[in-house]
C-alpha cells in the first residue's frame, strides 16, 4: 500500500475516499485511532492509503479534483 494523502482534517480524508470509491479505487485510512493519543484535538495526521497498482491513477484523480 502507498500513501495517497495525509491530513488532520477528517472531512478532507472522507471526501477523498468517496471520490476514489466513485472511481472504483478502494482506499484505507491509517492512523484513525491515533487521536486517542493526542487527546482528540486532531494534531496527528491521518493517512489515506491505496494499493500500489492504483497509486498513479489515484494521485491523478485527487490532483484533478483539487484535493490534497
Amino acid at each position: 500500500m502507498k500513501e495517497i494523502l495525509r491530513a488532520t482534517d477528517p472531512l478532507t480524508l472522507t471526501h477523498a475516499a468517496a471520490v476514489l470509491s466513485g472511481e472504483g479505487i478502494p482506499s484505507f485510512e491509517f492512523d484513525r485511532h491515533m487521536s486517542v493519543l493526542d487527546g482528540s484535538i486532531g494534531i496527528l495526521p491521518r493517512r489515506l492509503m491505496v494499493a500500489d497498482q492504483d497509486h498513479f491513477r489515484a494521485t491523478a484523480i485527487l490532483r484533478d479534483m483539487g484535493i490534497g
